[in-house]
Formats: C-alpha cells, sequence, structure tokens
C-alpha cells in the first residue's frame, strides 16, 4: 500500500519520525516521503541522516496552521499524525498550549486531509488517554475521538484510525533515557516503587501504524500486545548499583498505565499480537470486515501494566539498552 505513495508525518523529526522514516523509506520505497515540523534544528539534523535522498522533503510547519497543513498536503496519500505536546508536567502547567496542538491541532488536520482527498490517516495515541487523569491524557482522548468521529465526514473516501501504546523504550524524555543520563549521579528517583509500565520499542511502535494501514476501515484503535515492568526493576536495569530514592508521584502521573478500560470491553476485540478497539457511534462495530476474525473480549475486560499477563525481565530489558545504547544517546 505505501509503496510508491507520497507519505506525510507530522512532528516526524521526533523520536518516532526518526525510526518512521528510514524503516519506512527501506521497507516500501515511497515515492515522497515529507517530514512536517515545526523545529527547523531537528529538520537540519535530520536531513544529514538522508543526503541527497530525493524521496525525503522537509517541510517545516505546525498543525495548528491550518493553511500550512492545507499546502503541504497536497498530492499526499497517507498521513501518519506523530505531533502532541506530550510532557505530562509540561501540560499540566501549559494546558492552553497543550490543547491549541493536540486538539486543535487535530481538528485543522482532519479537514485538511479530507479536504486535500488524502487516503489514510493514522494517529498516535497513547495509554493516558485511557480513562485520563492528566491534561496530555484528556487531550489526546479528545484527538482520538475526533479522528474516529472524522469518519463520518468522508464518505468513505479518507479514512482516519488510532493506534495507542504505552512507555516507548529509549524514547526522548521517556525513563529510561532519563535513568542512563541521572545514574552517573550515582542516584535514580523513582516517583512510586509499586508503579508499572508497559514496554514498546519504536521499531514496534511503526510496525504497529504499518499494520493499522493495511487493516483499517475507518475508525478502529489498535493497540498492541506488550510486556510490563516495575518502575524499580527498569531501574535496576539501567544500573543495579545505584540508589533508587523514591520522591512520590508528580502532578497527573498514574501508578499503573491503561490501554483498555472497561468500558472499552464491549467494543474490543482480540488477534494473535493485538487488540482493537472498534467505534461506538454510527453502528461500524458490527461490520464484519472491521472485525475480521477477532475474538471478543469478556465483558469486564481491561488491559492495564499490573494486570498483563506478559512481563519483561531485568536481563531482558539490559540486554535491549546494551543493544540501542548508541541510538538511546542520539535521540
Amino acid at each position: 500500500m505505501l509503496t510508491n505513495s507520497t507519505i506525510l508525518i507530522t512532528g516526524g523529526t521526533g523520536s518516532f519520525g526518526n525510526t518512521f522514516v528510514p524503516m519506512t523509506l527501506a521497507k516500501y520505497n515511497p515515492k515522497k516521503l515529507i517530514i512536517y515540523s515545526r523545529d527547523e534544528m531537528k529538520q537540519w539534523n535530520m536531513a544529514k541522516k538522508f543526503p541527497n535522498d530525493p524521496r525525503i522533503r522537509f517541510f517545516i510547519g505546525d498543525v495548528r496552521d491550518k493553511d500550512r497543513l492545507y499546502r503541504a498536503l497536497d498530492g499526499v496519500d497517507y498521513v501518519v499524525h506523530a505531533a502532541a505536546t506530550k510532557i505530562v508536567p509540561t501540560a499540566e502547567y501549559n494546558p492552553f498550549e497543550c490543547i491549541k496542538t493536540n486538539i486543535s491541532g487535530a481538528m485543522n488536520l482532519i479537514d485538511a486531509c479530507i479536504d486535500k482527498g488524502v487516503k489514510r490517516l493514522v494517529a498516535l495515541s497513547t495509554d493516558k488517554a485511557s480513562q485520563p487523569v492528566n491534561l496530555y491524557g484528556a487531550t489526546k482522548l479528545c484527538s482520538d475521538k475526533a479522528f474516529i468521529a472524522g469518519n463520518s465526514y468522508t464518505g468513505g473516501k479518507t479514512k482516519f484510525a488510532v493506534v495507542r501504546y504505552g512507555n516507548v523504550m529509549g524514547s526522548r524524555g521517556s525513563v529510561i533515557p532519563f535513568f542512563m543520563e541521572t545514574a552517573k549521579t550515582g542516584k535514580l528517583t523513582i516517583t512510586d516503587k509499586r508503579m508499572t509500565r508497559f514496554m514498546i520499542s519504536l521499531e514496534q511502535g511503526v510496525e504497529l501504524v504499518w499494520h493499522a494501514f493495511n487493516d483499517m476501515e475507518g475508525g478502529e484503535i489498535y493497540v498492541k500486545k506488550i510486556p510490563s515492568m516495575n518502575i524499580c526493576d527498569i531501574a535496576t536495569a539501567v544500573d543495579e548499583k545505584a540508589e533508587q530514592v523514591e520522591i512520590g508521584i508528580r502532578p497527573g502521573e498514574k501508578l499503573h498505565e491503561q490501554m483498555i478500560g472497561v468500558e472499552d470491553s464491549h467494543f474490543t476485540y482480540e488477534y494473535p499480537e493485538y487488540y482493537k478497539i472498534l467505534p461506538q457511534i454510527c453502528n461500524w462495530g458490527s461490520m464484519e470486515k472491521m472485525i475480521k476474525g477477532g475474538v471478543k473480549v469478556p465483558e469486564g475486560f481491561s488491559y492495564t501494566s499490573d494486570n498483563n499477563k506478559e512481563w519483561m525481565t531485568i536481563p531482558q530489558l539490559r540486554e535491549w539498552i546494551e543493544k540501542n545504547r548508541v541510538k538511546i544517546g542520539s535521540i
């Protein structure tokens, strides 16, 4: 599907974009891949990784700017929406800015994609959008709802879907590079020693987006099955000699992550490697072509980082860190 197509990724100079772009170039050889973001220096640095590649285009712009989106989307077939204000404390202290990017930006992109005839869009979401307790999660829930409802406006010409996953190992601002940096002091700060987190690699996140593009009918939320870890085990994997100091949960932080809540269980289907939450509006969830052989989860089902069946061990994470140490440092 993506082969010989024109793809645009918003927020394309972030951690996800820096993995999505080379993987997609190698696997699908698109005609054009447009990196849309607002940070000129990140674009400058990223461009150095793809010297003289005629398929790559860089486009300075902000999802808050609808006119700029309209220009950028000329001739685009597929869109990955990765742009977001996503640091939880930053969003708590700057709510207006978070809302402008995460909600207004999503609305702008929906309108622009429909008007410009984009075929399919996959938006990146977060575990924090499931029963949100912080502003970032609340804005992403609104964004998810907007993209799902966007399918009502297109007559099937443009399709929107969402992928949801938890802590991305090694991504900028995530706990692993934070621990790797602060371990130099001999101490690692733990907000709560009971805390658990889902663990997914950037490569797995990219593969889930690829799958969504190929599988989607419009309106689905895809949730990949991934392992959990206790926060203390993550810290130990980074540096077993560092002292772990408990400092208390930060504003808007959850003790355990949730990707599928009990309320979603009525619309959730299970597959070998992922779950799919079907849309709750327009009776789309009854469509067999959307279910595609999935098995309905039991009533009352939830998917949280503390009730997970799969757990990553300290040696497994330590091995992953050693294999990816250079990459983590460059993100």
